[in-house]
């Protein structure tokens, strides 16, 4: 196996060694199983010259599904390295194996090696593990997991948390006149995070939410009842303006039909969602059409796949971004002094980080603020209603 001749072509002055060892460790990658686990790395550290390592902690050998992720993550961290052509930094992968104890013994691995800044692990079990040994080495960490549990002391969130986007759709939908509001809710972790974060951001911006209904995620035939009581609410005379709807590709595609056949869509009520609603197709959902939701610009989502295709030679998962801009920030804090590179203050700086995904800035509590556009549910594919800001100068004036 060899690297692509995109990537030898992209990468012209970066050293031969550095391509060399990016060799070694995709096809560590690609050929881990689940079985012989000869250590923590499986031979993956890249072997470059640069002076500042950077870990990258990855499943590439767990179970299932997920070293197609792991591996997905991992070339599009290397493709940031390749973008920024910066022969200053390592990039070190390390095999978490989808264990607590394997994500310990790959971190352990790391600092050994000299890795200033973690990037990963992928699950919120395994960054459980990794806290403790990279914050007794005061390194710090930039993890994958959703899990704001796990968030804090050194551990910060990439991964877009659930409910941080709501304040955003509110303040659109208030900006346009929108003060009544209708929920429809799922019954599920997400959903209660999504409804309490919507509930606060609607009474600070004077709103109101008269209606309320609640849905089983994964029982059609049970969101039948719930959707007739947001729809009879409105035939009586009750004033609502917009309908409040943060499910996803799981639940909307049975329950859109139900919205619609009870005369419930974006054009005879405004519809707002969250990020959730971010996936292929969603205007393919007739009632949604018309709808409104927070999201990244799709753009910036559509030029990286564009790259990664070519450079791979297949569709990169969703989650792929985060690697690229944990990797691009990676290497934009490497220019600062030993020592000074991945300080608190370094990685919180209130400026933030242009990514795949737009702006986003790391807090000192672990958590990530991103600065979102607005969308338009369209059949073929969403506009934007509002552009995302292009600085966090410009944020509080759109939240």
């Amino acid at each position: 196996m060899q690297l692509s001749p995109r990537i030898a072509q992209s990468c012209g002055a970066l050293r031969l060694v550095v391509a060399s060892a990016l060799v070694t460790a995709l096809l560590a990658a690609c050929g881990t199983s689940g079985g012989g686990r000869a250590g923590p790395d499986a031979g993956l550290t890249t072997g470059s010259t640069g002076t500042v390592k950077v870990a990258l902690l990855l499943p590439i050998s767990a179970s299932g599904s997920t070293p197609a992720v792991a591996k997905a993550l991992k070339q599009a961290g290397e493709l940031a390295l390749f973008d920024f052509d910066n022969p200053g930094v390592t990039l070190v992968p390390k095999d978490t194996h989808g264990t607590p104890e394997g994500a310990r013994a790959a971190a352990e691995s790391a600092i050994h090696d000299g890795a200033e800044l973690i990037i990963g692990p992928l699950f919120a079990q395994e960054v459980t593990a990794v806290a403790p040994v990279a914050h007794q080495a005061g390194v710090p960490m930039i993890a994958f997991s959703s899990d704001e549990k796990v968030a804090g002391n050194g551990v910060y969130l990439l991964s877009f948390l659930a409910g941080r986007d709501v304040q955003r759709i509110v303040a659109f939908a208030l900006a346009h006149g929108k003060r009544n509001f209708a929920v429809l809710v799922p019954q599920s972790p997400y959903g209660r995070v999504a409804e309490a974060a919507f509930a606060k951001a609607v009474a600070q911006g004077g709103g109101q939410a008269a209606v309320r209904a609640t849905f089983p995620p994964g029982d059609a035939n049970a969101m039948l009842g719930p959707v007739r009581q947001i729809a009879n609410a409105l035939k009586s005379g009750q004033q609502i303006d917009a309908i409040f709807l943060p499910a996803g590709r799981e639940e909307l595609p049975s329950l859109a039909p139900l919205l619609a056949s009870s005369d419930l869509t974006s054009a005879k009520v405004q519809f707002i969602g969250t990020g959730q609603w971010d996936y292929p197709n969603v205007g393919s959902e007739k009632a949604l059409v018309g709808g409104w939701y927070p999201a990244p610009d799709p753009k910036g989502w559509s030029n990286f796949t564009e790259r990664y295709s070519k450079t791979y030679g297949e569709t990169p998962p969703r989650i792929a971004s985060l690697a690229y801009d944990a990797v691009s920030l990676a290497v934009s804090l490497s220019q600062n002094p030993p020592g000074q590179r991945y300080t608190q203050a370094q990685l919180t700086r209130g400026s933030g980080f242009q990514g795949v995904d737009g702006l986003f800035r790391l807090q000192p509590d672990g958590t990530s603020e991103r600065g979102l556009a607005i969308l338009e549910v369209h059949e073929y594919g969403p506009q934007v209603l509002e552009p995302a800001p292009n600085s966090f100068t410009n944020v509080s004036s759109q939240y």
